[in-house]
């Protein structure tokens, strides 16, 4: 019996097997919307229930989000004390707090630093310039590209060759000189003891296969329980086995993996869904628990997705899936609409009076979402809403993080947490006035930054004088020394504290580099608050690194948004929502599946993952719009156009939809009736002038 039977309560016999098992490995394959949060999150108060020590329990997810809900309910059913003892956070997150415990071992200083993306992506083409891969004169592939192939391959754990034959073919001339730039790039990072996103979890798996570090690491957990399973890559996958201990140990490690290869839309970022499919491999003896009653969806709705699903193709005779059929206590409601439109004009109208009437109905704007394929997509509505004054909140922007201003103050913060970091040095000496590229190769010969042994002690010469700027960066550079001999010692000064201090020297160094740098200014207040709940600056860089906040575009609409807003969403931003009402728009040919799958059979699986993933966000209505004509020339003034078919993945499934066609017509587009003008020979003969 639970001990606690708060969070317990109302669980489904499935449920109820996935949290009580012992003894072997547990896959949970947990359709959409079947509890699958609950039900991770009542195995683990049902552990600290048994007399499991809660800090030998660790829960892998794949946001800081997923982790903190899943351990707010478990406090709520236990108490706080508990479920803050579990180890939970993402994979990320986990290997950073390891390798600060385990990283000397591998040569890691404890006060690394984590690059994010755009940070590596910079880095490597800094790197890339030194090896002499920048100049003008050749075309080589940008900084962005090569970081992609690099990201790539270290994820997917494919040869360099395979990557630039499968993915980058137009890059294939440029193997030998992308090694170099690569191994340029880990010596940079090796010596200045900095670490990006892949690094992170190779360390972690290295060590976890590592003579001495192994057995400790694995010794700390005896329960480990992964969210999403279906959404990790070979190297985590790795991670998990390595993190076991064995079934023949005498105690052996309880792993728990819970997930839907239904929802597996992350290819892109080389996540594996055949981990999932191959977890009764890795794990023998593992027993499968299915989830399929759901919880948010009218059985309406839910037929159509489980169409949808079943119409998969086959892979070597069998489904391309484990067998689910999803159902709902929620009989009534109305069928799922598929609506044609003459274009996306038509579509865009449609669907705002399709949102204003649900509002009339008494469904607030923020039950309602529409979701897409691409962010372009709602390029059209985002204007149609405009003009109706319609709200909304766009989730795919501009991260709050990659905006200039904010990593100017996180790169001033890098310093001194970690004074041997280059990238860093390389954009605070050249956000001051007067000082370019020479001037700042220049300087960091000066404060010995490429030196390995040296390179620590930078930060006190460059706050001692050492370092000569051009008169016009003086004030600015004598304002900088003074913040950062503030700001050196960490436990007397607080990363809020911090973070006020440097903001002088930002006052004075961004009108210089951008527009409005009174609005960018309040950023940094921004950052300060957040920085108030930190104890230490190390903490603070590496939790904004590894899990950053919302975005600086979030919302979108006009300014006096109030209590309500629409959710325009990617379809892959809104894996894990759900509204009441959900608009599915560029249901069409080219757009989803994407005509860059339809020559790829794992590419036009995964988009047919993710419509089932857009069906199942709807909980009472669901509307599926699908533009019979769409423009192609996103970036020019044409009017180019492609006539489209509805959806191959809707086409099998249409008579579970109520069908209709949008009657608009666009207004450029509409005939106007006048009397008879006899003009054509008129015409005619204007035009034989011309060769007669």
């Amino acid at each position: 019996m639970f001990a606690s039977p708060a969070i317990a309560a109302d669980l489904n016999p499935q449920q109820q097997h996935a949290v009580h098992h012992r003894g072997t490995p547990l896959l949970v394959v947990a359709g959409a919307g079947t509890g699958k949060t609950k039900t991770l999150a009542t195995r683990v108060v049902q552990l600290i229930d048994d007399g499991v020590d809660p800090q030998r329990i660790l829960l892998l997810t794949f946001t800081r989000r997923a982790a903190s809900e899943m351990l707010h309910r478990v406090a709520s059913a236990t108490d706080d004390r508990a479920a803050s003892r579990v180890w939970g956070g993402t994979f990320h997150s986990t290997a950073n707090r390891l390798l600060r415990n385990f990283g000397q071992t591998a040569g890691l200083s404890p006060n690394f630093t984590v690059l994010d993306q755009s940070d590596a992506t910079d880095l490597m083409g800094m790197v890339r310039t030194e090896e002499g891969f920048g100049e003008r004169s050749k075309r080589f592939p940008k900084k962005e590209t090569v970081a992609g192939i690099y990201g790539r391959m270290v994820n997917s754990q494919a040869k360099l060759s395979e990557v630039l034959e499968t993915d980058y073919p137009w890059c294939a001339d440029h193997g030998d000189e992308l090694k170099t730039i690569f191994s340029a790039y880990t010596a940079r990072k090796r010596r200045h003891q900095v670490l990006d996103y892949d690094d992170l979890l190779l360390f972690w798996r290295a060590l976890s296969a590592a003579p001495s570090a192994g057995p400790a690491m694995r010794d700390l957990f005896d329960h480990i329980l992964i969210d999403e399973y279906q959404d990790t890559n070979p190297i985590q996958s790795d991670i998990i086995r390595g993190m076991c201990r064995p079934s023949d140990d005498e105690r052996p490690t309880e792993v728990c993996a819970v997930g839907d290869d239904a929802q597996a839309i992350y290819g892109f970022r080389c996540a594996s869904v055949e981990n999932m499919w191959a977890f009764p491999d890795h794990f023998p003896g593992a027993t499968t628990v299915t989830l399929e009653q759901n919880y948010r969806s009218t059985s309406p709705i839910l037929a159509v997705a489980n169409a949808v699903l079943a119409s998969a193709p086959t892979t070597a005779g069998a489904t391309s899936h484990f067998t689910k059929e999803l159902w709902s206590t929620k009989t009534e409601g109305p069928k799922p609409h598929l609506l044609t439109h003459h274009d996306e004009s038509a579509q865009s109208r449609t669907v705002c009076e399709n949102i204003l009437d649900a509002r009339e109905r008494g469904m607030d704007l923020r039950s309602q979402a529409v979701l897409f394929r691409a962010g372009h997509h709602s390029d059209g509505l985002e204007l149609e809403l405009t003009r109706r004054d319609i709200p909304y909140v766009k989730y795919g922007g501009l991260k709050y993080l990659e905006a200039a201003h904010v990593k100017d103050l996180l790169s001033l913060l890098r310093i001194l947490d970690n004074p041997s970091d280059m990238l860093a040095w390389h954009r605070v000496l050249s956000s001051m006035e007067g000082i370019g590229p020479a001037t700042v190769r220049r300087l960091a010969e000066e404060l010995e930054l490429e030196s390995a042994e040296n390179a620590p002690l930078s930060l006190a010469r460059f706050i001692d004088g050492i370092g000569k700027v051009p008169a016009a960066a003086k004030a600015e550079a004598d304002e900088l020394r003074a913040a950062f001999a503030d700001c050196i010692d960490d436990a007397d000064f607080p990363p809020a504290q911090q973070v006020e201090r440097l903001k002088p020297f930002c006052a004075m160094v961004f009108p210089n580099r951008y527009d409005n740098s009174t609005a960018r200014l309040s950023d940094i207040d921004q950052l300060a608050a957040s920085a108030a709940a930190y104890g230490s600056r190390n903490r603070f860089l590496t939790e904004l690194t590894l899990d950053p906040p919302g975005k600086t575009s979030d919302q979108a609409g006009p300014p006096h948004l109030d209590d309500d807003w629409l959710t325009l969403s990617t379809i892959h931003s809104a894996k894990g929502g759900e509204w009441r009402a959900v608009h599915v728009i560029h249901a069409a040919d080219g757009n989803i599946p994407s005509d860059m799958a339809l020559g790829d059979q794992a590419g036009m699986a995964e988009e047919l993952r993710l419509m089932y993933v857009a069906l199942t966000r709807a909980k009472d209505e669901l509307t599926v719009h699908a533009p019979l004509r769409f423009h192609v020339n996103r970036f020019g003034q044409d009017d180019r156009h492609v006539l489209a078919q509805v959806s191959r993945f809707l086409d099998p499934v249409r008579d579970l939809f109520d069908e209709g066609a949008s009657q608009a017509q666009p207004s450029d587009d509409s005939i106007i009736e006048l009397d008879t003008v006899g003009v054509a020979d008129e015409v005619d003969t204007l035009l034989a002038s011309l060769w007669d």
